[in-house]
């Protein structure tokens, strides 16, 4: 080796020892002729000395270095002077006193700090990963990282479990996400799919007889991002033979206390609390619920159909609920003001409002309960377990919207109000959950989790009867609110698991077509079999209290699955399409295009943005039920003909626009719709499908001022299909339009 030591190892007991050192230049001092150096590598920094009086060619050597140039050095150890140690620094009470510098390996001035102390930009961190990766914290969380990686192997060895890795070049199969392809050159217009997990593969090594399989699996999803989501991504895939949900528990139990007392010395204390799937929804209104605080929810559906309220009646008549969220102690701590603020997040998350009662000694108080009976009040106190003191919280709407709206606003109480402790965990699982959800859209079943999990015995003659009702061995495993992962016992009969592909609408022939290898794998002789796939990078970044995998991926995607430091993904050349049998000659949709430009510029002003999949909408209303948003959020953008060309004029999607307010408002003598072949022309789009964002084609764009009072906006993203949902603020910034009032 090069060097004799690390930066981060030499102490009092190395004093006049003669060592090597290898590192990049941190920091440089230059105190009265006397060179001060730290010299950084990945296990930490040591103070290095050029002291002409002790040998002028490596002094006159170290004026010439500046940040970031590697150098080797040798020379001895010394204690540093008193008045001038660093008991913060493992290596802050010595110094290396330089002989001479072995090799130098000069940099350009890097175009971000090594310094944690000072954050880049996303795209700067990215684009130069390689320089971000240098910096302390980075290297913490790596290493942390890597750490873990150990003491989970550790842990499964000594549980018996064998890592067997499982091929990246699969049959593609359908689990819920799209599947990267990758074209054959040996067999045109035939593709290998890149696995979204080794799902079918572990399984199929139980059959094997390989009753403890585990890996630490990569898995490729091509699906929209997110904080905690990457288009590929590490987990702990692992997979027993006879063993039930039971046995799974209390091994990932083992697992949780091995890692976190290994790597946090914290003791975890098991067995980790259970929830069936209807009493998370019940009481926590999400299957991923976080447990450090109270504040719970309970349906108050049944009561609320013995008061006189018309607003949560409408609702109840029109199969709607009515949820309780009992924000403990929260009757005096929050002001008028506030339970405001909650009102109008409520409706910023879809609710229509958000109703409210204190509890005091005397009772209920509130500009509503005037509207129950005394004896509804006291059933309303009893079911939500309220105390004086307290404050109740009502929302009202279809489920979804109300479990969706609780759950938030639950969660932000937590948050606000200082409940939730970064360093405290919490773990669950979650149990029981339904086999199948309703397509609204395709008007079938879908499989509500992993296809091949089993259906609870009670169940299965219902499969075929009422769907909607069966109830699977599938669990979750939660962590501070968040799933860490999704198991289950799986299925291991051939004729069962036949007819659980059939609710879904599959045929026999599309059955054997996709799955026929497992299957057939099922008549030899099947272990009955449990696992589950643990996402690696979310446990990693939790433990560390970081919420954004990006963390502690080392060379992680951007939010439009790029990387900027290599540039992928690149086109191929026109030799490598020939060889795969690809030829790119179809026209390409300038939908997808707008799209593609929308998300770029948002993307590169670092603008928080979610992208909305769904069935296609083709009006205002439609647009607001399956985005889940309030009318008045959504954005119609309309495009116009003038005598100078076209303009483009947005309004609420609860308003409509007028034409003569908009004409005083620009002064054009002509202002007229546009034709649908016009709009198309104009701006690549279909009707009803075009964004907000008319500077993209060249348009001078309108915004009435009523759709700036919307906290969060939705918009039609170049399709009927996708949507865009994003802060008005940030949408009047990148688009920058004219504000006016031309509504009605």
């Amino acid at each position: 080796m090069k060097r004799t030591h690390t930066c981060g190892e030499l102490t009092g007991k190395d004093i006049n020892k003669k060592v090597t050192l290898a590192g990049w230049c941190s920091t440089r001092r230059d105190h009265g002729g006397v060179i001060f150096i730290d010299l950084r590598d990945r296990y930490g920094l040591t103070q290095i000395v050029f002291d002409p009086s002790h040998n002028i060619e490596s002094h006159r050597a170290a004026e010439a270095l500046r940040r970031e140039d590697v150098i080797i050095v040798e020379g001895h150890v010394r204690n540093r002077p008193k008045g001038m140690q660093n008991e913060r620094l493992a290596t802050g009470m010595i110094e290396v006193l330089v002989d001479k510098i072995l090799s130098t390996n000069k940099a350009q001035t890097p175009p971000l700090e090594i310094d944690d102390r000072i954050e880049a930009s996303e795209e700067m961190r990215l684009k130069y990963r390689y320089l971000d990766l240098r910096r302390p914290k980075m290297q913490k969380q790596l290493m942390f990282r890597h750490q873990l990686t150990i003491a989970v192997r550790e842990y499964l060895d000594k549980q018996g479990f064998v890592e067997i890795e499982t091929p990246m070049l699969i049959k593609t199969t359908p689990e819920g996400a799209r599947d990267y392809l990758v074209p054959s050159r040996i067999h045109p217009r035939k593709f290998y799919s890149l696995p979204q997990s080794p799902q079918i593969y572990k399984q199929i090594l139980m059959i094997a007889g390989f009753d403890r399989y585990y890996q630490l699996a990569r898995c490729l999803r091509d699906e929209d991002l997110r904080a905690d989501r990457q288009p590929e991504h590490t987990q702990i895939d692992l997979e027993m033979s006879f063993a039930d949900a039971e046995d799974i528990f209390h091994l990932t139990e083992g697992l949780v206390k091995h890692v976190f007392r290994k790597l946090l010395n914290k003791d975890v204390k098991a067995p980790f609390k259970k929830f069936t799937y209807d009493e998370a929804m019940e009481r926590f209104c999400t299957d991923k619920p976080d447990i450090r605080f109270g504040m719970e929810c309970c349906d108050v559906t049944g009561i609320i159909k013995e008061s006189e309220f018309k607003v949560f009646l409408d609702v109840v008549k029109k199969d709607g609920i009515v949820k309780a969220l009992n924000a403990e102690n929260c009757g005096e701590k929050l002001s008028r003001n506030q339970i405001d603020e909650l009102i109008e997040f409520a409706k910023q998350n879809g609710a229509q409002g958000l109703a409210w009662m204190k509890v005091t000694k005397k009772g209920l108080e509130s500009n509503i309960v005037k509207f129950f009976p005394e004896k509804v009040q006291k059933t309303l106190l009893e079911k939500t377990k309220a105390k004086a003191g307290d404050l109740l919280l009502f929302a009202a709407d279809n489920p979804k919207i109300v479990n969706d709206v609780l759950s938030k606003i639950r969660l932000k109480l937590g948050n606000d109000l200082g409940l939730i402790k970064e360093n405290d965990f919490e773990f669950c699982f979650i149990t029981d959950f339904p086999m199948f959800e309703w397509n609204e859209d395709e008007q079938r079943w879908d499989f509500a989790h992993n296809p091949f999990t089993m259906p609870k015995e009670a169940f299965w003659d219902k499969l075929e009867k009422d769907a909607g009702k069966v109830i699977s061995y599938q669990y979750d495993f939660v962590m501070n609110g968040s799933e860490l992962f999704s198991g289950s016992v799986r299925n291991t009969i051939p004729e069962l698991q036949m007819r659980t592909f059939k609710v879904t609408g599959m045929s026999e022939e599309e059955i054997k077509e996709k799955f026929g290898f497992l299957l057939e794998s099922y008549r030899y002789g099947a272990p009955m079999h449990a696992g589950f796939g643990l996402g690696f990078d979310r446990l990693a970044g939790l433990m560390q209290g970081i919420h954004d995998i990006r963390e502690v991926i080392a060379f992680p995607k951007n939010k439009a699955a790029e990387n900027p430091m290599d540039g992928s993904p690149n086109e191929a050349s026109e030799k490598q399409l020939a060889e795969l049998h690809i030829k790119l000659d179809f026209v390409k949709e300038a939908v997808n295009v707008v799209f593609g430009q929308i998300r770029d510029i948002l993307n590169k002003e670092k603008i928080e943005y979610e992208v909305l999949e769904h069935r296609p909408v083709f009006t205002s209303k439609e647009a607001a039920e399956v985005r889940g948003t309030e009318l008045k959020q959504g954005c119609k953008a309309l495009v116009l003909k003038t005598e100078e060309g076209h303009i483009q004029a947005v309004v609420p999607g609860n308003k409509e626009l007028d034409i003569e307010k908009l004409q005083k408002l620009t002064l054009f003598k002509k202002l007229e719709l546009a034709d649908a072949k016009e709009v198309r022309k104009v701006s690549g789009c279909n009707i009803g499908s075009v964004p907000p964002f008319g500077n993209l084609f060249g348009l001078k764009v309108y915004f009435d001022k009523l759709v700036l009072e919307n906290d969060i906006v939705a918009f039609n993203a170049g399709q009927h299909t996708k949507s865009i949902k994003m802060k008005a603020k940030d949408l009047q910034r990148v688009v920058n339009p004219a504000v006016g009032e031309f509504s009605k």
